[in-house]
């Protein structure tokens, strides 16, 4: 299935929760609307056309300049049945979700695909992207104290941490200088 053709059935199917979709880019996607995120989710998960079986990553963007942040969810079709039909039902497509940076919530959406309780941790740990109903959404790579996101692009690197010189490999004590 093309990726024109998926963003017919969502928009068909969605109406106005797909607020855009753009097919030009190195990866097809459609945004949708938050609140429509776990109707959405689902059908990608289980309509036959889509069989979204896979999530593959959640990538998470600093929208700074719009004062958002963005999760974009990336999805592979794996074929679990045989015959002529099978390669109809390889295909990849991607869906953004975009939240307001100053106070970022996003529906999770783990309970469909478990690999998104590492990535939306992720996202939360390193962006700050809060994702309601998480069932244990904590910082997975920077300690529980740790003040910021670091993947942010105004944050601010800390000189030091509970005593410990914060310097990169260049000896600087701020890496944008």
């Amino acid at each position: 299935m093309t990726s024109e053709e998926i963003s017919d059935i969502l928009r068909d199917t969605f109406g106005e929760a797909i607020t855009d979709s753009v097919m030009d880019a190195g990866r097809p996607y459609v945004v949708v609307d938050p609140a429509k995120w776990q109707d959405v989710a689902a059908f990608l998960r289980d309509d036959p056309r889509m069989r979204f079986n896979m999530l593959q990553c959640i990538t998470s963007i600093d929208l700074l300049e719009e004062n958002q942040l963005a999760a974009i969810y990336d999805f592979f079709s794996i074929p679990t049945d045989t015959g002529a039909e099978v390669a109809k039902m390889r295909h990849h497509f991607a869906v953004r979700l975009v939240t307001d940076r100053d106070n970022p919530h996003l529906p999770t959406v783990s309970h469909l695909w478990p690999t998104a309780d590492w990535h939306e941790r992720e996202a939360f740990d390193m962006m700050g992207i809060i994702f309601d109903g998480h069932p244990q959404l904590e910082r997975i790579l920077c300690p529980d104290d740790w003040e910021g996101y670091p993947l942010r692009k105004d944050y601010e690197f800390p000189l030091e941490y509970h005593g410990i010189p914060g310097t990169t490999e260049y000896e600087l004590t701020n890496p944008r200088h």
